[in-house]
């Protein structure tokens, strides 16, 4: 269908002096938006988000040249493919840093000291973002082993593939490494010159470390084929209901190693799954002993 490229924005006032909307938004618009985003995505929008619902998707409406959410919601239920990415990306929320939520990373080094198998060591970032926490695991793997060629290698999956596109890219500006050591910095990081001043790269061998993926955590089934020695899955499962964390959980259970660690976000808690799932500190989980019995005796 075509699709005007650029269209005149304009802000009405009423005669009462407050702002008019650009497109009319109603609650039966933000319902719809509510039902289609929970079933592609399993993301939860509370009452709240109305008014950010509308900023996001309005810009999706200006840029394709509709003149109405009743117009963009026909769109995506009529599996418009190409808007459903963009209507997706627009709704996920991608606040992520170097070294969040700092505590996990020396249990997770720990961890790999310990690890006994032949095997590389295999690690899965589940919401990757723009690339800082799947960079963060990779640094911690290189100082680990005192190598920039650890025996590592980092599965870095998410919902959204612009970010992950600026993941790939691993170019970030100044600010964002703000708060890195500068040890760090220096050593894993390049210095952009001349154009490119300002900007810093990572090293080819972090690159090197991760393979990034588009992936939905709601998919019945997830394009994995190999048991992990930890997976991050953080500050995601907030935008999820109680069933739909139970759904992911369980499938993470396969996935995991019978040792390994699951890192979750410091706002979240699975004690809901304690049939799968069992704390071993702070946000840090482990397949519950019912599970590892199971596994000892050949059943999983």
């Amino acid at each position: 269908m075509g699709r005007i490229l650029k269209k005149t924005v304009t802000t009405e006032i009423s005669p009462g002096g407050e702002r008019v909307r650009e497109f009319a938004f109603t609650t039966k618009d933000f319902e719809r938006v509510r039902k289609l985003i929970y079933e592609h995505a399993g993301i939860y929008l509370r009452d709240t988000k109305q008014e950010l619902v509308y900023s996001r998707l309005s810009r999706r409406l200006r840029s394709i040249g509709l003149q109405s959410f009743a117009e963009y919601l026909k769109l995506l239920e009529n599996n418009d493919e190409q808007e459903w990415e963009a209507f997706t990306n627009a709704l996920t929320t991608n606040l992520t840093a170097f070294f969040r939520e700092a505590h996990h990373f020396p249990i997770l080094a720990e961890h790999m000291r310990q690890h006994k198998r032949v095997e590389p060591i295999s690690l899965w970032c589940a919401a990757a973002s723009s690339g800082e926490e799947p960079y963060s695991l990779a640094m911690t793997a290189m100082e680990t082993f005192n190598s920039l060629t650890p025996p590592v290698h980092i599965i870095a999956t998410d919902l959204d593939t612009n970010v992950l596109e600026v993941a790939k890219a691993g170019i970030y500006s100044a600010e964002r490494l703000d708060k890195l050591a500068p040890e760090r910095a220096q050593r894993f990081f390049l210095r952009g010159i001349g154009k490119q001043a300002g900007l810093f790269r990572v090293r080819p061998e972090l690159r090197n470390l991760i393979t990034y993926q588009q992936l939905n955590l709601l998919d019945d089934k997830w394009p994995l084929y190999s048991q992990f020695d930890a997976i991050f899955c953080r500050n995601v499962m907030i935008y999820f209901d109680k069933d739909t964390q139970l759904s992911i959980l369980k499938k993470f259970v396969p996935l995991l190693h019978t040792n390994g660690l699951l890192f979750a976000g410091h706002s979240e808690s699975f004690y809901h799954a304690e049939e799968y799932i069992r704390p071993c500190g702070k946000t840090v989980y482990q397949l519950a002993p019912n599970i590892k019995s199971q596994r000892s005796l050949g059943i999983l």
